[in-house]
């Protein structure tokens, strides 16, 4: 047997309905479309939001608010669960954080001080809170803050 001798079993694939092809196949006539009408007819039906010439929904409402198209969005993580994960590293660089998927790969970073700190370790992320900052301040290490891009 070779790759190209390969084929699939006929039983797990299952026949396109062919509709509109006589009374006999259970298809045929209005091909399951109903009677008359626009939805019945090639191309027919409405867009998506027309409510039949009424004054759609999205028109009623008011606008409100106001979306900053420039806000940047942290993955917040514990400073505590860092310290577990990196156990026995001294130096926890964002590129560490993204690999071991504790956050998604490029997501800006923010390090929270919930946990402890028991030994002098250098972390980098795009920020820290006050207590991050401190907690790890005060057991020796270095807290990096680098530039985002986004």
């Amino acid at each position: 047997m070779r790759l190209h001798e390969l084929y699939a079993f006929p039983e797990e694939y299952k026949n396109r309905r062919r509709i509109g092809r006589g009374s006999g196949s259970g298809w045929g006539k209005t091909a399951s479309r109903g009677h008359n009408g626009q939805k019945s007819r090639s191309g027919g039906g409405v867009r998506p939001g027309f409510e039949g010439g009424q004054m759609p929904l999205a028109r009623r409402l008011p606008k409100r608010g106001f979306k900053n198209p420039f806000r940047v969005e942290y993955e917040a993580v514990n400073v505590g669960r860092l310290i577990a994960l990196f156990e026995g590293k001294d130096e926890i660089t964002l590129a560490d954080i993204y690999d071991r998927g504790v956050v998604k790969n490029g997501t800006a970073v923010k390090i929270l001080g919930t946990g402890d700190v028991t030994k002098a370790v250098t972390i980098e992320a795009h920020r820290f809170s006050a207590s991050a900052a401190d907690k790890i301040a005060k057991a020796g290490g270095t807290a990096k803050a680098i530039e985002s891009n986004s």
